[in-house]
């Protein structure tokens, strides 16, 4: 069958698939499709000049376009990804290390490594050296939703 359809539309079949990927592209944005229509586009573009010779059967041509869709992505990660990963918000959705280096008050005091500060409007549950209710302490650190406190 898939041979078949090849035959039917001659080396256009693949620049009708690269047309289709592009705009799939439009309504599942992601930018991967596009890689994967430009290897088909590039795949349509060979199937032009080498439609007539007698090795380039859909076998040859699926494997290419398979080697260029690899090559594709390889290349728009490349040159579209983060190469060095950084984020100017490093601890965007990580809320408890935005907290670290901040003071705040006991609301109530560190009783058995236990306490209760304020930071800005949200009270938080502290860990760290017993100390009384009022005295300014200074997040060192925090894991699920408990801070890590010292006295400032």
């Amino acid at each position: 069958m898939i041979a078949r359809i090849i035959l039917e539309l001659g080396p256009w079949i693949w620049w009708v698939a690269g047309f289709v990927l592009l705009a799939a592209e439009v309504v599942v944005p992601g930018v991967f499709l596009v890689w994967i229509g430009i290897a088909a586009l590039l795949t349509g573009l060979a199937s032009l000049a080498l439609w007539e010779t007698s090795w380039w059967t859909w076998h040859v041509q699926v494997i290419v376009f398979a080697l260029l869709s690899i090559a594709a992505t390889l290349a728009g990660r490349r040159l579209l990804g983060g190469a060095d990963g950084r984020s100017d918000e490093p601890h965007l959705n990580q809320r408890t290390a935005s907290l670290i280096g901040r003071t705040a008050v006991l609301e109530q005091p560190i009783a058995e490594g236990r306490g209760r500060i304020r930071l800005d409007d949200t009270v938080w549950s502290v860990e760290g050296p017993d100390v009384a209710a009022g005295t300014r302490v200074r997040v060192t650190g925090g894991t699920n939703g408990t801070l890590r406190v010292e006295p400032a």
